[in-house]
């Protein structure tokens, strides 16, 4: 008699004889045995462990899908690659291939707008479905960054040019207030009196007064001008303010300093251009002077219009371009002695300036024969120039600019100037500014930069005297507006709103506008009527 006993033990027991074909053996086990090997103990862990690792086997092979699909033609290529790496470092190799793409399309050169897609979004579709290479995203991508970049260039170019249009424009509050004062000029006896009251005009040319003289067509910015330097006068009434305008400025200029005087002892005439008496030989010379800076206009109008425009290197050319550049006000400074003939010396503001203290004394400034006193663009002191140079205004590669200027001479500032009328006469500086600008013209514009001081600087080379800087302080209206200290802005006598952001414009800086708004009478009824600076 044999056993057989199987590992899982004994469970049937056949007893054969020697004679017998049969053995005795375990039988085979019934499935209701199997059943109860696979118990629930090794069943919840088996299907945790798949719950955490399928998601991570699941990215791991989606990420390297990814990585392979410039490295392989086809799904299966793709799928041998992924599940058979033979060693190969896709991260290593995808970016050894992205640089190399990267510096194909940097060799090509420049890619067609015609040849980038609007977004990113359409970039990848196109790439899933045309199964391109790493080469030809780069290739498009390069296309669509190329697209992007010119449209925000082109965006900033229109923002640019909106913003200087705005800077010359005529808002309409000033618009109504030339309107009314004109309307007032016809219906009202007092807007028309005389100006200045007949016991003063024989202040006009006395010597022993200090004479003030301003060309402009603005309104609102001569009674600022005027309103803050009678306030902060330490004797006004020695003050004797010459401004001059245009014709269809005259009546509402006369209207508005005939109604509202700041003090009745301060003389103030109005003349409009068309009221002087100039011999032939001055007007000769005036029209000569206009027809040629109409000539550079138009010179710079159609370079302009016929080159792509660029803000950041053609800005200047565009600020030449505004209407004021053919007004005759804008060009008159040069021929000031013809103005006031009888007049020795004057101060000489602009319109877009606040006077902050006294200027009596500006005037009793040895000029030491000099015909200009200026300040130079400099705040750093004596020798220093921070501020710009003859070389931000000359072409000091022309051999004519060269041979006569020197580049790093500080330039002086224009707006606040004191004038000897007396030196002015004796010199030649009026024809040598006609001169400069003949040159000009006939050298196609090369001498100088676009801008109108620089004919000036030339023109009173050798006749300028430095005057101290806490008289003038420049830059207020640029864009954004110089920064100064509370000290340096508080002691200046005189603030210049130079630049295209003026104070009466929206565009105008909210900092530095309440200095000109606290002059601005918004108790007249006019200036509420067109709802002056709302």
């Amino acid at each position: 008699m044999k056993f057989y006993i199987s590992t899982t033990g004994i469970k049937r027991l056949t007893i054969s004889n020697s004679n017998s074909a049969a053995a005795l053996k375990p039988s085979p086990p019934s499935s209701t045995a199997s059943l109860r090997r696979i118990s629930t103990r090794s069943v919840f862990p088996l299907l945790l462990t798949l719950a955490i690792l399928l998601p991570f086997l699941f990215l791991r092979f989606a990420f390297l899908l990814l990585e392979s699909a410039a490295a392989c033609s086809s799904s299966l290529d793709c799928s041998r690659w992924t599940l058979f790496p033979e060693n190969h470092d896709a991260s290593s190799r995808l970016s050894e291939e992205l640089s190399r793409a990267i510096v194909d399309s940097k060799e090509s050169g420049s890619v067609g707008i015609e040849e980038g897609v609007a977004s990113f979004n359409e970039l990848v579709k196109d790439m899933i479905s045309k199964r391109q290479d790493i080469r030809a995203f780069a290739l498009k991508t390069k296309a669509m960054l190329h697209t992007m970049e010119q449209k925000v260039k082109s965006a900033r170019n229109r923002e640019s040019v909106y913003w200087y249009l705005a800077s010359h424009g005529v808002p309409k509050g000033l618009h109504c207030l030339s309107l009314k004062l004109a309307e007032e000029y016809a219906v009202n006896a007092k807007a028309r009196a005389r100006l200045p009251q007949p016991e003063y005009v024989s202040r006009l040319t006395d010597p022993l007064f200090r004479h003030v003289v301003l060309l402009t067509d603005n309104v609102l910015a001569a009674s600022v001008v005027v309103s803050s330097a009678i306030r902060n006068s330490v004797d006004p009434h020695k003050l004797v303010f010459h401004i001059v305008t245009d014709k269809k400025t005259y009546t509402p200029m006369h209207a508005w300093f005939a109604t509202n005087s700041v003090d009745d002892s301060v003389v103030v005439e109005v003349k409009g251009l068309h009221q002087f008496d100039w011999s032939e030989d001055v007007n000769n010379r005036v029209k000569d002077m206009l027809e040629i800076h109409r000539l550079i206009w138009k010179r710079y109008y159609n370079d302009f219009k016929g080159a792509n425009f660029d803000f950041d290197e053609d800005k200047r050319k565009l600020d030449v371009l505004r209407p004021s550049s053919l007004s005759l006000l804008n060009h008159l400074h040069i021929y000031v002695p013809e103005l006031f003939p009888d007049l020795k010396k004057i101060v000489f503001l602009d319109d877009d300036i606040v006077v902050q203290h006294d200027i009596s004394s500006l005037s009793d400034i040895n000029l030491g024969g000099n015909v200009v006193g200026a300040v130079l663009d400099s705040w750093c002191g004596d020798g220093c120039c921070s501020g710009r140079k003859y070389s931000h205004y000359l072409n000091f590669s022309h051999p004519l600019i060269s041979s006569n200027f020197d580049p790093n001479r500080c330039a002086w500032l224009y707006g606040v100037n004191v004038f000897n009328l007396e030196a002015w006469r004796k010199s030649n500086i009026t024809s040598t500014y006609h001169q400069w600008l003949k040159h000009n013209l006939n050298s196609g514009l090369a001498l100088w930069l676009p801008g109108e001081l620089a004919p000036s600087l030339m023109a009173f080379e050798g006749h300028m005297y430095p005057i101290d800087p806490s008289w003038h302080v420049a830059g207020l209206g640029e864009r954004p507006p110089k920064v100064f200290s509370t000290e340096i802005l508080e002691d200046a006598a005189v603030v210049h709103f130079s630049g295209p952001a003026k104070p009466w414009l929206e565009i105008g800086s909210p900092e530095v506008r309440n200095i000109w708004n606290k002059h601005v009478n918004f108790s007249n009824k006019f200036i509420k009527r067109c709802r002056i600076m709302e």
